[in-house]
């Protein structure tokens, strides 16, 4: 549902420098603004809320950055952003939402489950503001809820990952043991154990509880990773935002081992060119999709409103095929996912 490099809480940059950026270190108090066509006729003021790692973790936030880019392009206007730290309170969030709301952003993009209780109350506060939430449902008029069945996605990493294991043993790495990131490990492991069930599967979590470092702590996500191969596992999907980035060094550090992306095609970020070799696939979570949906509909006087899920259906997931490291499999993967779409395997939400 977060570099290679160790990354900090924010990432600053322009719009139009969305491609290149790097963490920057600033804090959650800081802010990026940028407008590609200084407010143009028709233009629209797009106001986002980053989770920690911001724009530049090359997975959950850049994917959400590229659907306000997309729209920032297409309709004129600008984005301001704001990005999360690890020590956030919920008086932290509020204010960022609020900041955004007073200075007339609208819509405004809060990314990531964390602002679901600053969302309901700032929604209300500013009924004429229109706010989508990323990963949470909250009830509201003026809010869209733009949730994914990610799950369905890690079930077919999970089956790509069994039919390539070489060791029958696998792993899963997840940024926080929270609800969201069981939905990637429930699909994974279903995925894996439907397709053979004697691949053993290790399961690590990088942080618990409210501590949300696991998302952003690549030197975790590498030292988690590089237990599991010690282990014996040589294929490893790790839902954990930028931290992740740090799980595919360390693959790629190992001769005949495989890593797993996700939210984003990682195979085709800017930066991760050198572990290319590594990224056996990714579960791919369409965030900027649902936001440039979002952001669009305001745009055009009907602003979405409720509960908006991305299926795999509904092309909302996928799975990766940059590489062409699945050719061999994947008519095994086509049958899975018409099973899923059609029903007749259910996955998991839950481990």
């Amino acid at each position: 549902m977060r570099r290679v490099a160790k990354i900090s809480a924010a990432c600053l940059a322009t719009a139009a420098l969305a491609l290149s950026a790097t963490a920057c270190g600033k804090t959650s108090s800081d802010d990026a603004s940028s407008s590609s066509s200084g407010g143009a006729k028709g233009g629209i003021k797009i106001g986002l809320a980053y989770d920690v790692g911001g724009r530049g973790d090359r997975s959950f936030n850049d994917s959400a950055a590229r659907g306000a880019d997309k729209a920032e392009k297409q309709f004129g206007g600008s984005i301001k952003e704001l990005t999360a730290k690890t020590s956030d309170t919920e008086a932290d969030r509020e204010q960022r939402l609020q900041d955004l709301a007073d200075a007339g952003y609208n819509p405004i993009v809060a990314v990531g489950y964390a602002y679901a209780p600053s969302v309901q109350k700032i929604a209300a506060k500013y009924p004429k503001t229109n706010f989508g939430i990323v990963d949470s449902v909250v009830d509201g008029k003026n809010v869209d809820s733009i949730t994914f069945t990610e799950e369905q996605s890690s079930y077919l990493a999970g089956v790509a990952a069994a039919l390539k294991t070489k060791k029958s043993h696998v792993g899963f790495i997840g940024g926080v043991d929270n609800p969201l990131i069981k939905k990637f490990q429930a699909g994974y492991v279903q995925g894996v154990h439907d397709t053979n069930p004697k691949v053993k599967v290790d399961v690590q979590y990088l942080s618990h509880g409210q501590d949300t470092s696991g998302f952003s702590s690549p030197d975790k996500g590498q030292q988690a990773a590089q237990g599991m191969l010690d282990n014996g596992a040589d294929v490893i999907y790790a839902a954990a935002g930028s931290s992740g980035t740090g799980a595919i060094e360390a693959v790629n550090g190992v001769k005949g081992a495989w890593a797993i992306g996700v939210d984003s095609d990682q195979y085709n970020i800017p930066g991760m060119e050198k572990y290319k070799s590594s990224i056996l696939t990714s579960a791919v979570k369409n965030v900027d999709v649902g936001v440039f949906d979002f952001i669009q509909s305001v745009k055009n006087g009907k602003p979405l409103t409720g509960n908006n899920v991305y299926s795999l259906a509904k092309g909302g997931v996928s799975l990766a095929t940059s590489g062409g490291y699945l050719k061999d499999i994947q008519p095994k993967l086509d049958a899975a996912k018409q099973k899923i779409v059609d029903g007749k395997i259910k996955v998991k939400t839950t481990p």
